[in-house]
């Protein structure tokens, strides 16, 4: 608590007192796995500009989360300072370290923090003169008419999400111009719209905005690697008929197609649940909350039915689990726990993680 009453008193004074920085320092030295996964700055030095930028971003994002509907100050401030900006400060140092716009991936599912943590990020990075876009593998779906074709010919694919729904080429072409954009060009980001056609949902017209320096480029697969098929013939659940192998087996043919986009990622930041079946009860939780309001949500039963899905094309004990422990392809591991904080940090070189918020 000692961390969270420092930071709340320096937003009420606008001014943090030099008796603070010894105990926030030997609190950062106390977790060293932390600290070299997200590149702490264990000085004095680091801690006192660490305060500066807090001081600076604080208000702004206290603001940001209300608007998403996250109201704890302390959890929010604490994130801020143990995280959000540390992992700003190391994007922003990734691509000084370059000579193009650095292509961040993000992958997390839902209830993960995906969105929020793009909107943070964007904030503070902004801040710093690094202008920045996000783009979600969302925004590459085919457009309705070439799904409705799809479903001619892959009548499987029920429903928009697995790979096979998407334009990678289209993906490749917005990253490349991305990459390559010189001051004063125009670049068409594609957006899309998951409410028209009933929900089916089809492209928009593109956002255009100016050269960045950042991209963000989230998705719930972004950077799953194919697998080899022997692994469907004992797949865990739901993939239990022999239907369901040749569904994940046609759904792991399709990923490959995607290698070349993953291809062009920087970096890879994977949010993990500590279970991935809290998936499940978090796209409960939002529904019941939805129709608690008097909106249309799903029932439980249509949800364990959507979600075993998306489980059947890509099981995240096949596909994303592996990414948490590999360096190769990995960066950064951040595990959310049942309450969507940020539980555990770590490189998969180092998986002897640590807890943010100690039980």
């Amino acid at each position: 608590m000692q961390l969270e009453t420092i930071l709340n008193n320096w937003l009420t004074a606008q001014k943090p007192q030099q008796t603070d920085f010894p105990y926030l320092l030997a609190q950062a030295q106390a977790d060293p796995n932390q600290a070299a996964a997200l590149d702490y700055d264990l000085s004095l030095a680091g801690i006192t500009h660490r305060a500066k930028d807090f001081l600076a971003i604080a208000p702004e994002i206290l603001q940001l989360c209300k608007t998403l509907k996250f109201h704890d100050q302390g959890a929010i401030l604490k994130t801020l300072w143990e995280l959000w900006l540390p992992l700003a400060q190391q994007i922003r140092t990734a691509r000084q370290q370059q000579d193009q716009p650095l292509i961040y991936g993000i992958l997390g599912g839902q209830g993960t923090g995906k969105t929020t943590l793009c909107r943070v990020l964007q904030t503070i990075l902004a801040q710093w003169q690094y202008p920045c876009v996000a783009i979600s593998i969302d925004d590459l779906y085919k457009t309705y008419a070439e799904r409705q074709d799809l479903r001619k010919t892959q009548p499987e694919l029920i429903w928009r999400g697995p790979p096979g729904t998407h334009d990678v080429d289209l993906g490749l072409e917005v990253l490349t111009q991305l990459q390559r954009a010189n001051l004063g060009d125009k670049i068409a980001i594609p957006r899309f719209d998951k409410s028209l056609h009933n929900g089916a949902g089809d492209r928009l017209g593109p956002e255009w905005i100016d050269p960045v320096e950042i991209v963000l480029f989230e998705g719930w697969f972004v950077g799953c690697r194919p697998v080899a098929p022997e692994v469907f013939d004992t797949a865990p659940e739901p993939i239990s008929t022999e239907g369901d192998r040749l569904f994940a087996r046609s759904i792991n043919e399709a990923l490959a197609e995607y290698v070349p986009l993953w291809e062009k990622l920087d970096r890879l930041l994977v949010l993990s649940p500590e279970d991935y079946r809290l998936s499940k009860q978090w796209r409960k939780d939002a529904e019941h909350q939805m129709i608690a309001q008097g909106k249309t949500g799903m029932s439980d039963a249509e949800i364990d039915q959507f979600v075993d899905y998306f489980w059947r094309s890509l099981h995240p004990e096949l596909f994303i689990q592996p990414l948490t422990q590999n360096p190769h392809w990995t960066d950064l591991v951040i595990e959310i726990d049942a309450a969507h904080r940020p539980h555990k940090i770590y490189h998969p070189s180092d998986l002897k993680s640590v807890s943010l918020f100690p039980r």
